[in-house]
């Protein structure tokens, strides 16, 4: 195996969610938050309607504003940055759930590329959470946010962990 499918696996396999942040710590940088947007954006689509939106939060009072109004997502305080990973309805009705999770996982991995720590806080499907982020955002109508990923410095050396199970690998059968 070359050094590039190393390094790519070691990233996929290297992720974890990242749950603690250094309070105070410094920005992540602009030109980070771009490439790990330009990552997104190059997830695949059902017809490639690409159908997501984004949302860049650097702004340490819209964060904590988040963090108040979402129960599961107090790590934002900590966190240096977030993504909402929204989709456009009227682009795609049927599948825009499957393409912007596809996106999200292309955050994620950029952020463990990048050496910083993310995690995937659902908004989707509960109303009362995509219903403030909606008001707090003032968001169209016919956009969706499926999740909010805050992003920062880890406090902490996070393990990723092993998930592989042999049983639900079927080769030719059930």
């Amino acid at each position: 195996m070359t050094d590039l499918p190393k390094a790519v696996l070691s990233i996929i396999h290297g992720r974890k969610s990242v749950r603690s942040f250094k309070e105070g710590g410094k920005a992540v940088p602009k030109e980070t938050l771009d490439e790990i947007i330009k990552a997104a954006f190059a997830a695949p689509s059902a017809m490639n309607l690409q159908p997501w939106h984004f949302i860049i939060i650097d702004n340490r009072s819209i964060l904590d504003a988040l963090a108040d109004g979402l129960p599961y997502a107090k790590m934002l305080y900590g966190a240096s940055a977030a993504i909402i990973v929204c989709a456009d309805t009227k682009t795609s009705e049927l599948a825009w759930e499957l393409d912007c999770s596809a996106a999200s996982q292309n955050i994620l991995l950029s952020v463990e590329a990048f050496g910083f720590g993310a995690v995937w806080t659902a908004l989707y499907p509960q109303k009362e959470l995509v219903s403030f982020v909606k008001k707090l955002f003032h968001l169209p109508e016919n956009i969706i946010p499926l999740n909010v990923i805050p992003i920062g410095y880890p406090k902490g050396e996070e393990a990723p962990k092993n998930k592989y199970a042999a049983q639900k690998v079927h080769i030719n059968k059930w």
